[in-house]
């Protein structure tokens, strides 16, 4: 990349403020002073956000800005990746996610993730959906987790193509079906904030409008950060953007704001692609 167009060469090793509005009044989950390493190499330097309640915010940029690792602390994805470190203060209300008494699997029934590529179990459609509420005894018998398979997928879209299938594999649907199962799937232990990384990148156009239609319908009830390459679909989809570069927080504030009036000039290059 050219150093003309990349003044954060020039600052890479200050500490950075992020342009916009990147703190809110009661937020979801709260990010403060986030820095995270793979071995020596740092990833992502001094993030400060708030991620808002019932609200769809996408995260953008470059492809190796540190966008997907940033989604990956929310959860402790990152805590699969032996060299991986995460530094700072990550709240999910007023719990610290990285709290060393935190149990990791009950943290991810609360911050479910969907990833890039959809990843049935290899189980049929109806222990795919059940499995989160048998783990965690949700429900007390067949009844209620015929009912709660039912009301996931009935949510997800995706009911009235598998309801008189649902013993089938779950492999054998189509990418987009298979997609919103794992949505469905993500939903059925009723967690509070959805994480999504790229969950429509593997899918066709007919299909992505279908998951970013069901994106918006859940946004009225769950909290979503949705990883996009695609500027569009984030115009779409999400209320609020933040533009990530070389692993630091650039730019946060209404999506529009930041596709009408970028505050940054590196959030202005990459929106019009002299960047990226």
């Amino acid at each position: 990349m050219n150093t003309a167009h990349n003044p954060m060469s020039e600052i890479a090793k200050e500490t950075y403020e992020t342009v916009g509005q990147p703190l809110l009044k009661d937020p979801k989950m709260h990010v403060r002073n986030t820095n995270v390493f793979y071995g020596e190499k740092q990833a992502i330097f001094d993030v400060n956000l708030d991620i808002g309640r019932n609200q769809v915010i996408s995260m953008i940029g470059p492809s190796g800005c540190g966008k997907s690792t940033f989604l990956r602390c929310l959860n402790r994805m990152n805590d699969t990746i032996d060299i991986c470190r995460v530094d700072g203060e990550l709240k999910l209300g007023d719990l610290d996610i990285y709290d060393k008494k935190i149990d990791v699997v009950e943290l991810r029934a609360r911050v479910g993730m969907v990833f890039q590529k959809p990843n049935p179990f290899p189980k049929s459609i109806y222990e795919n959906v059940a499995y989160g509420a048998r783990i965690h005894g949700l429900t007390d018998n067949k009844v209620e987790l015929d009912e709660l398979v039912e009301k996931s997928l009935l949510r997800c879209g995706l009911w009235k193509e598998v309801k008189d299938r649902l013993d089938e594999p779950a492999t054998g649907l189509s990418g987009g079906q298979q997609q919103r199962l794992c949505i469905a799937r993500a939903i059925a232990v009723n967690p509070e904030v959805i994480l999504m990384d790229e969950p429509c990148s593997a899918l066709d156009p007919i299909a992505t409008a279908t998951v970013e239609e069901l994106i918006h319908e859940l946004s009225e009830n769950f909290t979503i950060c949705i990883v996009t390459h695609s500027m569009q679909q984030a115009a779409r989809v999400s209320k609020r953007t933040a533009y990530f570069h070389l692993g630091k927080l650039i730019e946060v504030n209404d999506t529009s704001t930041v596709f009408t009036n970028p505050q940054h000039k590196l959030t202005e290059e990459y929106i019009t692609g002299r960047i990226g």
